[in-house]
């Protein structure tokens, strides 16, 4: 048994789930309203504060769906309560990051031309500094994947280290030709 899908997922007070007739799990809270069809053959259930995801064998389909299904709904819950959110660093003279708004960004990186980037619905960009943007957002799957589209505009190299990181990334760095 999958000990991530046998983990019940607990309900925080002000979230209600839904699941309806075609698998299509509702989940609304205070961040706002999230909704995603899970596999036909996994079930879920509701025992008073938590939710339960469930199988119905053991083939090796299903188990690979049930520990999936799980943390995708577990994300779903944590999403309308708390929200994500993903940090960048830009690194680089001259690489910045200039707020167009609410949903968009002017980047700077080096190119002859500034990166405008527009985030899709449900993301928004906070720039605290022009070298750090901050993207929020209560789909898990929309943040981490904006954040990876903008870090592969200028991904860092590893001579100088210059280029767009996640917060706390470690860029190995190389050493560069030696002089004779």
């Amino acid at each position: 048994m999958s000990r991530i899908g046998r983990a019940p997922i607990p309900v925080p007070s002000g979230v209600s789930v839904a699941v309806g007739t075609d698998n299509t799990v509702t989940v609304k809270g205070p961040q706002g309203e999230l909704a995603r069809s899970v596999p036909s053959a996994i079930t879920i259930r509701q025992d008073g504060d938590v939710l339960v995801v469930e199988r119905p064998d053991d083939q090796r389909q299903n188990r690979a769906l049930h520990g999936l299904t799980r943390s995708l709904v577990a994300n779903m819950v944590s999403g309308v309560t708390d929200g994500f959110s993903k940090e960048l660093e830009i690194v680089g003279v001259g690489y910045r990051a200039i707020p167009k708004g609410p949903g968009a960004l002017e980047l700077a990186l080096g190119f002859s031309h500034p990166v405008n980037v527009k985030a899709p619905d449900g993301v928004t960009f906070e720039v605290p500094t022009a070298t750090r943007i901050i993207i929020k957002g209560i789909d898990k799957e929309k943040v981490g994947q904006v954040a990876a589209d903008i870090r592969k505009l200028r991904k860092p190299e590893p001579y100088k280290g210059k280029g767009i990181r996640y917060a706390g990334e470690r860029v190995v760095r190389k050493a560069g030709k030696a002089a004779k």
